[in-house]
């Protein structure tokens, strides 16, 4: 019985971003709409401070290439 070939976890990169507390709802919704559009970026996390303020971490998927020579 041949034991199971591992499977690969997807590798990610990540990027942060700080808003600040003036910014409106639909402000961040446009800039997190071009990053996804544009970038192939996805939501990660998003926090939200009492001040107002919000940090967002997006990650995006790395794709290797394998060689076959």
């Amino acid at each position: 019985m041949t034991p199971p070939k591992p499977v690969r976890q997807p590798e990610y990169e990540y990027q942060s971003l700080r808003m600040p507390r003036g910014t409106t709802r639909n402000a961040a919704r446009q800039l997190l709409t071009e990053h996804a559009e544009y970038g192939h970026w996805e939501l990660d996390r998003l926090r939200l401070f009492p001040d107002g303020s919000r940090t967002v971490r997006l990650r995006r998927r790395i794709i290797r290439q394998i060689r076959n020579w």
